[in-house]
């Protein structure tokens, strides 16, 4: 007999038994919350495996051009297309600075570390460039969701944007930290186990592992508590801040995380460009990346990896078809294709697929009748 059952005995008021499927159901409830895991990690499927293993085969049949040029830029741009596609599809917050919090820890790298101009750069060892430069990328990440949270819609577009914009004319004209329009050069990775890590089959490895540990992060995230209380904020934020949750805080602290991942894309770009200039910050590479997310799907996190792929082709082998000028009224009329017949990127355009020719059409229980 329990505390409760004693103190009502001792009153004398009567203590009625629990039905046994109510105990049934209560001993269930507690055997589930005692046995359920801490994290919910999400299970891999079959294709997901063999996606992993051909990615991990290319760079060994692919030629060097294909595994640094394409290959390694398409998982750089995919991990800062990533943050955008966590903020937009599981946050409902489309922010254009994710170029910017990237350039922000390039920077950040640039300054802390190793670069051509000697009187700027610090000289920091890169175990101690790297981590600083993260730190500063989230908290100016976090601090751009402080100031964007509080509008919806195309004022938060316009808000980012305009941070977006600020940044690229502070590191235009200011020669003192950022070097200017020349920019800081000779940003390479450093020699770590003897290896050059600059070379493309290596480059590859560390663009890889680091994609693969991002997309395992958003995707563990979005089944967290946070993540689903995230999400409820996304589809209602009035109701859920009825419910106690602090809206504010959660879409902030969205932003910190984007901003983890752009910092880390960030970096592997500066190392794949070997420099960082006000042209990778700047106005169209701050629409490219909307592009890539968008082309993919923003709603999956693997979408992010695959617009930046169909990008990064596009922009590779489109110039020996057209003039290199043209190149974005290709990609403007792919992107506008997708976005007629998809809104939901090509992932969701090969889910209508499936779903339409498949070899099975999903059933429902809930049949309304009809009048």
């Amino acid at each position: 007999m329990n505390s409760s059952a004693t103190s009502a005995v001792a009153r004398g008021r009567p203590v009625l038994p629990l039905p046994r499927q109510a105990e049934g159901v209560a001993d269930a409830q507690h055997a589930d919350t005692v046995s359920a895991p801490a994290f919910d990690w999400p299970r891999p499927a079959l294709r997901h495996v063999l996606v992993v293993i051909a990615l991990v085969v290319f760079p060994f049949v692919a030629t060097p051009f294909l595994t640094f040029q394409v290959g390694a830029q398409a998982l750089v741009l995919g991990m800062i297309a990533l943050s955008l596609s966590f903020l937009a599809g599981y946050g409902g917050m489309v922010s254009l600075a994710q170029m910017t919090v990237a350039g922000i820890a390039g920077y950040a790298m640039a300054v802390f570390g190793h670069s051509s101009s000697a009187e700027i750069s610090l000289g920091w060892p890169w175990w101690l460039a790297v981590p600083i430069a993260i730190v500063i990328a989230i908290l100016s990440s976090a601090l751009i969701g402080w100031l964007s949270v509080r509008t919806e819609g195309i004022y938060t577009i316009m808000i980012t944007l305009a941070i977006g914009v600020a940044f690229y004319y502070l590191v235009l004209q200011n020669y003192s930290v950022f070097n200017g329009f020349q920019g800081l050069r000779e940003l390479k990775p450093p020699n770590v186990f003897g290896i050059d890590w600059r070379e493309p089959v290596p480059f590859y490895a560390l663009s890889l592992a680091a994609a693969l540990a991002a997309y395992a992060l958003v995707s563990h995230v979005v089944r967290t508590p946070f993540g689903i209380a995230l999400q409820g904020i996304r589809d209602n934020p009035r109701r859920m801040g009825a419910l106690g949750y602090s809206v504010v805080t959660h879409r902030v602290a969205a932003y910190a995380l984007s901003g983890l991942l752009a910092a880390v894309g960030g970096i592997l770009l500066a190392w794949y460009n070997a420099l960082m200039t006000p042209g990778s910050v700047g106005t169209g590479w701050l629409i490219n990346i909307l592009v890539i997310a968008v082309l993919g799907g923003v709603k999956h996190p693997l979408g992010a990896f695959l617009g930046a792929l169909i990008f990064v082709l596009l922009q590779t082998f489109a110039i020996d078809l057209i003039d290199r000028e043209r190149f974005n009224l290709v990609i403007g009329g792919v992107f506008l294709a997708i976005v007629l017949f998809s809104p939901d990127g090509l992932l969701g355009l090969w889910a209508k697929l499936r779903l339409r020719f498949g070899p099975g059409k999903p059933t429902t229980s809930n049949h309304r009748r009809q009048p």
